[in-house]
């Protein structure tokens, strides 16, 4: 899953948030400023920039969407991060929205600007999650070392339908692909000794294996470096404590978890 986060994910996502997180903060200061005033200029220029950004904040929810649906990894800590981020934000317009809605009734100021208060904590919390899952999950990111080749996928409805083998046989030595097989998220790598297959995801935060190192016949999990020996699944370096699953690459009936 790694430039997945670069080839089917959208680094775009990041640089559109500004844009409805600048209009939705903005009309809040404005606010403050139109009550602390009694302008009515400050009023209207906040009332301007609530639709505008409740708009922007939707179109870059679309490309948030699909990170979501397709780049950031099942069972992760990662994905608990993405729907709380995504929760927030989701908040943040609806509050927006309604103190716009209120104040276009004529609700007193005090409840408008209350909500758009709440929404602007709501936008500043999820801001500092999306960083996290920028920088700590490395969502969106490609970070890929020398000679790791181009992010490979590949899906099967039947396991069995083909061997893991010809899954690797277009692999370099310490290249790795990810394989959606039978419901498993399948790492498929080869090594100087040969192919090996485990399971993608870190029994530690749920990182994506197939998108870290691959180095002499272990490897490290891109988000907080646990290591494992991809042919017997055993932890060689913490924080991670249970070891992987590993497959029978060389199986080209089935794919059955090693013992």
């Amino acid at each position: 899953m790694r430039s997945q986060a670069s080839i089917k994910g959208h680094p775009i996502h990041p640089m559109l948030i500004v844009y409805p997180f600048a209009f939705l903060t903005g009309a809040f200061g404005f606010s403050l400023a139109a009550v602390a005033s009694r302008n009515r200029e400050l009023r209207t220029v906040a009332n301007y920039l609530i639709p505008t950004g409740v708009t922007a904040g939707l179109l870059a929810a679309v490309p948030g969407i699909i990170d979501y649906l397709s780049v950031v990894p099942p069972k992760s800590s990662g994905k608990e991060r993405a729907t709380k981020h995504a929760l927030l934000n989701t908040s943040a317009l609806g509050l927006f929205t309604a103190s716009w809605l209120l104040g276009r009734a004529g609700t007193r100021r005090t409840l408008p600007i209350l909500l758009q208060g709440l929404g602007s904590a709501a936008m500043s919390v999820a801001g500092y999650m999306g960083g996290t899952l920028v920088y700590r999950n490395q969502i969106g990111v490609d970070h890929r070392y020398a000679g790791a080749g181009k992010w490979q996928e590949e899906t099967r409805e039947h396991p069995e339908s083909r061997a893991l083998t010809s899954a690797a046989a277009s692999l370099g030595v310490n290249q790795m692909k990810l394989v959606h097989a039978g419901g498993e998220r399948i790492a498929v790598g080869r090594t100087e000794d040969g192919y090996a297959a485990f399971q993608d995801r870190c029994t530690h935060k749920g990182g994506p294996l197939s998108d870290g190192a691959l180095i002499c016949g272990t490897v490290q999990c891109p988000w907080h470096g646990s290591q494992f020996d991809v042919y017997t699944g055993e932890v060689k370096c913490g924080p991670a404590e249970q070891n992987i699953a590993t497959y029978p690459i060389e199986d080209a009936h089935r794919i059955e978890r090693a013992p």
